[in-house]
């Protein structure tokens, strides 16, 4: 085994930190554990490392200090730095032992180990660089420009402060933020016409997390489950991961119809106030039918009210939960899409049997979202910077649904569906021939991106021509221009 690390081995990766120090660190514990250097391997001195990289020696003399402080390195008294004894290195020694006493033995059959659970077949997939292209009509990414930084910052120091630290780097053994909880009870539900007790408030991981809990916990092999097609991809999926037997129900421009529920339902999953994809608000007969239904037949009800806050044009419909008087309904609701996605902060609304049952189930994935951000959002919402934001972003929304909506209107286009009360997208159909997936694989070389429709279908047409429109991430200025392009790109410009 060497006994030093040449310098040439440690080199910089732009990804891998957004600073120097950072990216140099990284550097120097990658070389140590690729090398499999052991204890006492020294390393370059801090002015050949430096000559080497082309960097300051007092920049490698802090990161060969913060390595020691970490336990990666140490100094050897007339021999500079080495590695140290403390290093973590039994993912090496495992690997070292695998390849001399190892041989002959077979890895184990991962598709056999594996063959019970199966990856989605439904996934709606944004491209990580998506802020690269000009035009971006993608759905529930957040535009940084409407965002208080700030405030955000202020409400983290906050949190991060002596004051609260104690209380918020405990253990909290499924316990949930009572700051948090208390604006969710005596502010956001009440929005909604819901009034609820702490118990029956649990904070999630977003409205995904709340949505895994609920059908873990709800559904069954004899229990028949029903959800929209078109609909959410994840509904169908969580229920596909349950085992659940699952009718998808066609929607029609009032969202899904209690009438066509089979006799034996007992599970909805539904977006009564916003659709997904196609934005339809059912109308207030059918929520008291559906909610009538659910105690005639007894059945339960998952209700999504993913952005009851981006109604700009009408007040929003009332929620599900707001007309329910028998506890049938659960709600579901989430930060991420009125703040930012990477928040994911969410929350479940249900009688506190149910309540206490998702936090123990909970409990044993993840104990609870981290204490910190619940600390971080109930002072961003507590201290009025929450409904301050919900004002900007209304505004902007407001325009650029005008933008959008006049710029479809001079193409042959058609807007399918669209939230009544606002929103911050639009479901669009093309001509019959022209298929999205490949209309979005075209877009991409004009630098615009859309959302195929077929991944809202459990069985999609063999040429689907519908898109998903979200324009919550792109400037009103680059609108028209990109409507334009895909309509372009569709054949479905007009003479006017």
């Amino acid at each position: 085994m060497q006994n030093r690390i040449p310098p040439e081995v440690i080199f910089l990766r732009e990804a891998e930190a957004p600073t120097l120090q950072g990216r140099l660190a990284a550097a120097v514990v990658r070389a140590v554990l690729e090398s499999r250097a052991r204890p006492g391997t020294r390393l370059p001195s801090s002015r050949q490392l430096a000559a080497t990289l082309g960097i300051s020696r007092m920049t490698v003399t802090l990161v060969y200090q913060e390595l020691i402080s970490q336990g990666y390195l140490e100094t050897i008294p007339r021999s500079g730095i080495a590695v140290a004894a403390t290093v973590p290195h039994a993912r090496l020694r495992a690997a070292e032992q695998g390849e001399s006493a190892g041989q002959g033995l077979r890895p184990p059959d991962w598709p056999n180990w594996l063959s019970d659970h199966h990856l989605p077949r439904r996934v709606i997939r944004k491209p990580a660089d998506w802020r690269d292209y000009r035009f971006p009509f993608i759905y529930g990414q957040a535009d940084p420009d409407l965002f208080d930084h700030n405030a955000w910052r202020d409400c983290a120091r906050r949190a991060l402060g002596t004051r609260d630290f104690a209380d918020l780097a405990a253990d909290r053994y499924g316990a949930d933020d009572p700051l948090l909880v208390d604006y969710i009870c005596s502010n956001t539900l009440p929005r909604r016409g819901i009034t609820a007790r702490p118990d029956e408030v649990l904070v999630t991981l977003g409205a995904q997390n709340a949505l895994f809990l609920a059908v873990e916990l709800l559904a069954r092999l004899d229990r028949l489950a029903v959800t929209e097609d078109p609909g959410y991809p994840d509904f169908a999926e969580t229920l596909r991961r349950a085992q659940s037997p699952t009718t998808f129900l066609p929607v029609d421009d009032m969202g899904l119809n209690p009438a066509d529920l089979p006799d034996k339902t007992r599970l909805v999953i539904a977006t009564p106030s916003h659709h997904i994809p196609t934005g339809a608000t059912m109308p207030l007969a059918r929520r008291h039918e559906l909610i009538a239904r659910a105690s005639a037949q007894d059945f339960l009800i998952i209700e999504d009210d993913y952005d009851f806050e981006m109604s700009y044009l009408a007040p929003p419909a009332p929620a599900l939960k707001s007309l329910d008087d028998a506890g049938r309904v659960i709600y579901l609701g989430s930060f991420s899409k009125s703040l930012f996605p990477g928040l994911r902060i969410g929350y479940m609304v249900g009688p506190a049997p149910l309540i206490a049952q998702a936090r123990a189930l909970r409990s044993i994935m993840l104990r609870h979202p981290p204490s910190h951000l619940q600390r971080i959002t109930a002072y961003f919402l507590g201290l009025g910077h929450y409904d301050a934001h919900i004002v900007r972003l209304r505004q902007t929304l407001r325009q650029r649904r005008e933008a959008l909506e006049a710029a479809i209107a001079r193409t042959d286009l058609y807007v399918a569906g669209a939230p009544v009360a606002g929103g911050s997208s639009v479901w669009v159909r093309s001509r019959e021939e022209v298929d999205s997936r490949d209309l979005a694989r075209r877009l991409r070389a004009d630098s615009v991106l859309i959302e195929p429709g077929a991944v809202f279908f459990e069985t999609p047409p063999g040429i689907c021509p519908f898109f998903r429109l979200g324009y919550g991430s792109i400037s009103e200025d680059r609108i028209a221009e990109g409507i334009a392009l895909i309509a372009r790109a569709a054949g479905g410009i007009s003479s006017a």
